[in-house]
């Protein structure tokens, strides 16, 4: 799996019904080469399927954190992408002050959330940061 392999998925995951046009603009690259990827990815096993995530599902997180990042360098939409691919992130916040990033994380158990945690913490470009577990909600928007 290459870059834009990687870039394709990022992308479908944010947006599982985007258009071949639209992922093919996003990516630059031609709609020949987004659905000639996706074709491949599906017949080697790499994506094995799309779903539906209602609003309902997505505040039902067991486990919810808020991770601030500290990026070195020039790496901020680098990192951002990454973590737009990732099933647990739930909203990325860019912020001025001591963390460059906020990320609001939702996951089933303490063990998943671990397990991104170390995953964003390998990022390239990742400097530093510090993880808050939300306890409860006294009001959601």
């Amino acid at each position: 799996m290459d870059d834009l392999d990687r870039k394709l998925i990022s992308a479908l995951r944010h947006d599982a019904r985007a258009s071949l046009s639209d992922l093919a603009i996003l990516l630059g690259v031609s709609r020949t080469t987004v659905r000639g990827r996706i074709e491949r990815l599906r017949e080697r096993g790499d994506i094995v399927g799309f779903t539906v995530v209602l609003k309902e599902d997505a505040h039902r997180d067991a486990v919810r954190g808020l991770m601030m990042i500290g990026i070195e360098g020039r790496g901020a939409d680098r990192v951002t992408r990454q973590l737009s691919g990732l099933p647990a992130v739930r909203a990325i916040h860019s912020t001025n002050g001591r963390w460059d990033i906020i990320v609001e994380l939702g996951t089933a158990t303490l063990e998943e959330l671990d397990d991104v945690l170390g995953r964003i913490r390998k990022f390239e470009g990742v400097s530093t940061s510090e993880t808050n577990l939300l306890l409860a909600t006294r009001k959601a928007g």
